[in-house]
């Protein structure tokens, strides 16, 4: 994935939003990475995972979004980080007033693990997100069919490890939300 960069030594927002809108790119204190084309089994984990926080937040004023939906987690500062999270939460509507997608920390985030990203999602996007001040934030793998769920608490994660034979991992910042990952990793 570090391969797959940009030349310029630093991009911002603006920048990202003059590229090709069929291009997929994540901007982390203005370095461009490329995302890669997702798998059959990432796709699959993301569209249950988004259909059962669909289902729970139906009626209620948090709203769920799947990628490509742009977060700029420091807008108000250099401009220079936009992500595309698999999965992403937000409870505040102000954070999505411009109509173009997050300005700031969204509530809870899933990133779904490919083989090409693990590294990206587990180290830089993790570190990203605490920084940030995502309150949760769940690393699910299709291919262990094990999530890793991470609560922000006093500006750190500590974390929890799933199977996937788990009926109901709560959400902890979705009062009353459950995940049944055994139907997230289902064969198909």
């Amino acid at each position: 994935m570090d391969a797959a960069r940009k030349l310029k030594e630093h991009y911002t927002y603006a920048d990202y939003c003059t590229w090709p809108e069929d291009e997929r790119w994540e901007l982390i204190g203005g370095l461009a990475y490329a995302l890669a084309t997702p798998t059959m089994a990432h796709q699959s984990a993301l569209l249950e995972m988004a259909r059962q926080l669909a289902n729970f937040l139906q009626g209620k004023p948090c709203k769920v979004f799947v990628a490509p939906f742009s977060v700029r987690l420091n807008a108000n500062e250099g401009d220079d980080t936009v992500v595309e999270p698999d999965i992403l939460v937000v409870c505040d509507e102000k954070k999505l007033e411009d109509g173009k997608g997050v300005v700031g920390a969204p509530d809870f985030i899933v990133e779904v693990l490919s083989p090409s990203t693990a590294k990206h999602d587990l180290f830089r996007k993790f570190a990203l997100y605490q920084d940030a001040g995502v309150r949760e934030y769940w690393i699910a793998d299709p291919e262990d069919k094990s999530l890793m769920a991470y609560l922000l608490r006093s500006g750190r994660y500590s974390g929890t490890m799933y199977g996937k034979n788990e009926d109901a991992v709560k959400v902890e910042v979705l009062e009353g939300c459950t995940i049944n990952l055994s139907e997230v990793f289902q064969e198909f």
